[in-house]
């Protein structure tokens, strides 16, 4: 397991915007989870799905055990004063580790349900711990640091030497709001696989993969919709690695949105694209659109994972009383970004789009239930919404489960809307979709347990990339000039 000071190090580093964030200051030296008394072993929280599985076993795995559960509930009573988030850092790299395999995926369901509510944890890190524990997170946070470089398909620095026709830059449309980031520094963070046919006739409809809170495009999609599309008859995906894993100022999160659009479409012979987003990467697309006119005629359709678009009432909960990213501050419930994003009708969408969440169980965003629920859209414009909540479309089916935050993206009914959207004009329809056969897979046919697990990892690599995030704010950024200025169109 790697030291905490390496995690760190090497989190920071990915997650630093390199253009404008220096380095930050070395890290403290970890301080070991105390000794805890009255602590439950993982049988009694329920985490492995076993009877006695202290029984017979070696001592090491007891010794794992015993550790493991001692992390859990220090995770589980974080508060007070001190350092809360470096204590869950140091707890996450140096304690919890995984102590059960996945080997099906009816065992990772119920391990991830469990994960959650066995016990309900006090805060998002002791709920992260409790995935890892569980072994339904792949293998814990050094395989999760591991996976984070920015090289391969991972890389925010990529070389995109073909110019779109149309130019994408400096505006594509006359209503186009100005950049303040560089053609050059939009272009790299464009990840075209080996496999892109660039639009050519016969091939599938080119699809921009847009990350969420903490992750990457790649780290993001790498166990769903990259292995599902890739090849495929349906889509064609490209993804984005935005630099500050979508950590720094959601407004310039949105600027490589808007050009990705535009260049994805400049580079594919002039096909209109496909947007899948998850978690904040919905609200970067929403405010691409609005403040981007230009995107809007481009998109044929924006397949929305958990979306906030009404932010969450669980924001502050991830702070532990302190300092969070900026982009984290932007999306509290009445945040001035989310308002700002929700006037003018801002709260209906610019193009088709195709909702899809879980009310039962997104930990990150809430309320996500009723017609309150954060990720509803309305339609004044007319262009065509569904808001799919997944426990209604399938009552009582496999698909309409106990999904997390992340676990949509695995989500059968949530891969068969966006198949329906790209084949047909306007957003996914339940009615036109089997619903017999659709709800009663758990997890997208095609994906197996490795891909759930790196689909569920993505929550872990957010929680440590919000922990060791550098640059720290007690105020959300000030809201740029041209929103300030919009007047609707």
């Amino acid at each position: 397991m790697p030291s905490l000071s390496g995690i760190l190090a090497l989190a920071s580093t990915i997650v630093s915007l390199g253009y404008a964030i220096p380095a930050p200051a070395p890290s403290p030296a970890p301080t070991a989870a105390p000794p805890l008394d009255n602590a439950k072993d993982l049988n009694d929280r329920d985490l492995l799905g076993v009877t006695s599985i202290l029984g017979g076993v070696t001592s090491e795995l007891g010794l794992l055990i015993q550790q493991v559960d001692t992390g859990l509930t220090a995770l589980n009573e974080l508060g007070g004063n001190g350092n809360r988030q470096s204590s869950a850092s140091s707890i996450l790299a140096n304690v919890v580790k995984p102590t059960a395999t996945m080997t099906d995926l009816n065992q990772a369901s119920a391990a991830i349900e469990s994960a959650w509510s066995s016990p309900t944890p006090n805060n998002i890190y002791a709920g992260i711990g409790q995935l890892v524990a569980a072994g339904a997170a792949g293998e814990g946070l050094g395989a999760a640091v591991n996976a984070i470089g920015n090289t391969g398909p991972n890389s925010n620095n990529n070389n995109n030497p073909i110019n779109p026709n149309p130019a994408a830059y400096p505006k594509a449309g006359s209503h186009d709001a100005p950049y303040d980031l560089t053609e050059a520094q939009l272009r790299a963070a464009i990840y075209i696989p080996s496999t892109f046919q660039y639009g050519r006739s016969g091939a599938p409809q080119p699809v921009i993969l847009v990350p969420g809170t903490g992750a990457t495009g790649y780290l993001t999609f790498t166990g769903n919709y990259i292995p599902l599309l890739t090849g495929s008859t349906i889509g064609d995906p490209v993804w984005l690695n935005i630099p500050g894993y979508l950590l720094a100022d959601a407004q310039v999160n949105s600027e490589y949105v808007a050009y990705a659009i535009n260049y994805i479409y400049g580079i594919s012979n002039r096909r209109n694209v496909a947007v899948v987003a998850w978690s904040q990467g919905n609200i970067d697309v929403h405010w691409a659109h609005k403040y981007w006119p230009s995107t809007r005629s481009r998109t044929t359709d924006h397949v929305a994972i958990s979306p906030d678009y009404h932010g969450t009432i669980e924001a502050n909960e991830i702070a532990l009383g302190e300092p969070l990213p900026p982009s984290v501050l932007q999306q509290e419930y009445n945040a001035n970004f989310i308002t700002t994003l929700r006037n003018y009708n801002g709260d209906s969408a610019y193009v088709p789009t195709t909702n899809v969440y879980s009310g039962f169980y997104d930990e990150i965003v809430e309320p996500q239930q009723g017609s309150n629920a954060s990720a509803i859209l309305h339609d004044i414009r007319n262009v065509g919404v569904t808001n799919n909540q997944v426990q209604l479309v399938c009552p009582g089916q496999p698909a309409g489960g106990f999904y997390t935050h992340e676990g949509v993206l695995a989500n059968a009914l949530g891969y068969a809307l966006f198949r329906d959207a790209l084949s047909h004009s306007g957003p996914g329809q339940p009615s036109r979709l089997n619903l017999a056969s659709v709800c009663a897979a758990p997890f997208t046919p095609g994906l197996s347990v490795q891909d759930v697990l790196l689909t569920e990892n993505a929550i872990l690599v957010a929680g440590i990339a919000v922990l060791s995030y550098p640059q720290k704010v007690e105020q959300e950024p000030a809201i740029k000039s041209y929103a300030l200025s919009y007047n609707g169109y």
